[in-house]
């Protein structure tokens, strides 16, 4: 699944840092996932996917990294809306549940769709807000 949607983001004119695994065998989700979010929550890249079994595992482990905005998203209306609302930077997919033709779709929408502004940049500014107060006190309360 991999590799093609690496070739489907180069077919998009999209430049693509390939992080994943070259092993068909089990590999640690955590692992790949903190590449990832690493490069985005530091800027190398403006945008990342992960892809999994459900995908859910791979939003946790990016949202431990500052400035990640990750979710799964399962349908069209999700990966719309986590960019227009929320601007989502990271999109975590189900290798397991979702075909080749449905993650393609997904992404096309979430690289086409553009962060709304307004009431929701205010909204993802507290977002940032929570994350630098939380950094300062170590998540403690």
């Amino acid at each position: 699944m991999r590799a093609k949607v690496v070739q489907l983001l180069q077919n998009l004119g999209q430049e693509v840092a390939d992080t994943g695994t070259e092993d068909q065998g089990s590999v640690d989700y955590p692992d790949i996932a903190a590449k990832v979010a690493r490069m985005v929550s530091e800027q190398e890249v403006d945008r990342g996917i992960l892809i999994c079994g459900t995908g859910l595992g791979m939003s946790i482990v990016a949202n431990k990294y500052p400035g990640v905005r990750a979710a799964a998203c399962q349908d069209e209306l999700t990966a719309e809306i986590s960019r227009r609302h929320n601007d989502l930077n990271v999109l975590c997919l189900s290798a397991d549940t979702l075909g080749e033709r449905v993650i393609d779709r997904l992404i096309e929408i979430w690289l086409n769709t553009e962060f709304e502004g307004g009431r929701h940049a205010r909204r993802v500014q507290k977002i940032l807000e929570i994350e630098r107060h939380n950094h300062k006190s170590n998540g403690k309360p």
